[in-house]
């Protein structure tokens, strides 16, 4: 077996040099974190081959405390997210886009945290045309606040709409920033995505010169608490990614809590993805739930989690939290909403709680990323990659190969569906 490759001090040094995007060293002057453009994690993943990056979905501070914990234990780079739903403007979560960077960047320079971390806004949603106006001011709000990477999610509406609304936008995300595109709103097994709408969406972009680090699909889960069996299709992920193989542009896996371990581990072997987003599994198991093997909570026969004693939030403020829940009529897919009203109190609680809920996460965390996403030793190939760059801005991937006239606004329209 290989010894794990490790990054030297003098590496690290001239990665924090030239490796931080301008946002982040206006941000942050004085900081040793190593917080990079999306592009450079991606880049990771591919030079190590068969290797998902965690984008861990940061819901309270004792996921990412953890998740950054874990990261630098395998030595492996890592994405910390939240998604417009989570830390938006209308939010569930007291992270926010606009905070995350800063709780990220505190963190890392406490602990010392070494490893290269980018710092995503995941789903980034429009739904209709005034979402679109919105976002003109939005997006560039949120790098000014630290992001260095961006999913748009416009998944929600009709294919050419997809298409335009992520030209429209195109011109507010910094070139260096990594970038996701979406298909086929994330909805289970309905509109599952299919290779001919991910075709139409890269060929469309490539012709106006955009290129993606990645793209989600529909490819047969869900968020939030997964109940079935079938969840993700990797035969499907592995045909959608051959199809637009000549693009370059690697997968990103969303809804994975609910998935087991052989699956994931399939996604990782058998199709180009390098981003696997982790998010109900790391709150749950903050909270000390009882959870299967793979970060799915687990209920009793009456249907109510299960709260491991000694584990987690303590017993007084697991009740507090449910008593809540059912007060507003929550279900449990929706008690993702206690992150916000709940996330100072879970700071008030004794030392060792808060420190037992961090370790809880580590450990989760570090096992998805040493032996099922096999990111382990990654670090050091996203600082090479720097080096390699010479700079902030990894460049993209791919080379316009679609001719512009023939993808005009006019002619996008008569394209839908049809892209062969």
């Amino acid at each position: 077996m290989k010894a794990p490759r490790q990054t030297d001090l003098k590496q690290y040094e001239k990665a924090l040099e030239i490796g931080r995007p301008p946002n982040i060293v206006k941000l942050f002057p004085n900081s040793r974190a190593l917080i990079v453009s999306g592009k450079f994690i991606d880049r990771a993943m591919l030079k190590k081959g068969k290797a998902i990056a965690m984008a861990a979905n940061g819901r309270n501070y004792f996921v990412i405390r953890g998740a950054l914990k874990a990261a630098q234990r395998a030595n492996a780079a890592i994405i910390i997210e939240i998604a417009k739903s989570e830390g938006g403007t209308n939010p569930y979560c007291a992270t926010s886009y606009w905070n995350l960077a800063r709780r990220v960047n505190t963190i890392c320079n406490e602990l010392n945290i070494t490893v290269p971390v980018a710092i995503h806004a995941d789903h980034y949603g429009i739904k209709k045309n005034a979402d679109a106006e919105i976002a003109k001011t939005e997006i560039p709000s949120i790098f000014d606040a630290g992001m260095t990477s961006i999913a748009i999610d416009a998944s929600h509406l009709p294919d050419e709409q997809n298409l335009l609304t992520n030209i429209e936008l195109s011109p507010y995300i910094p070139d260096w920033a990594g970038y996701e595109t979406e298909i086929g709103e994330i909805k289970g097994k309905e509109g599952i995505s299919t290779p001919e709408e991910a075709l139409f969406l890269i060929q469309g972009l490539n012709a106006n010169s955009i290129f993606p680090d990645w793209i989600a699909l529909n490819n047969g889960t869900t968020h939030g608490i997964e109940a079935g069996e079938d969840g993700i299709q990797v035969e499907l992920t592995a045909r959608i990614h051959d199809t637009i193989e000549k693009y370059n542009v690697s997968g990103a896996q969303h809804g994975t809590s609910g998935n087991s371990s052989q699956r994931l581990k399939k996604i990782a072997e058998q199709t180009r993805t390098t981003k696997a987003n982790v998010a109900t599994a790391l709150q749950m198991i903050s909270w000390g739930l009882k959870v299967n093997d793979y970060g799915n909570a687990q209920l009793d026969e009456a249907g109510h989690f299960i709260k491991v004693k000694d584990e987690g939030v303590t017993e007084e403020m697991w009740e507090k939290m449910t008593a809540y829940a059912e007060s507003k009529g929550l279900k449990k897919g929706d008690y993702k909403k206690l992150n916000l009203p709940f996330e100072n109190s879970l700071l008030a609680q004794p030392l060792g709680v808060r420190q037992r809920m961090v370790k809880s996460v580590e450990d989760f965390a570090y096992n998805m990323m040493a032996n099922v996403l096999n990111s382990s030793d990654t670090a050091p190939l996203a600082v090479e990659a720097i080096l390699e760059a010479g700079s902030f801005d990894a460049g993209a991937k791919a080379e316009r190969l679609e001719d512009p006239a023939e993808w005009t606004p006019d002619k996008i329209a008569a394209h839908a569906g049809t892209a062969q």
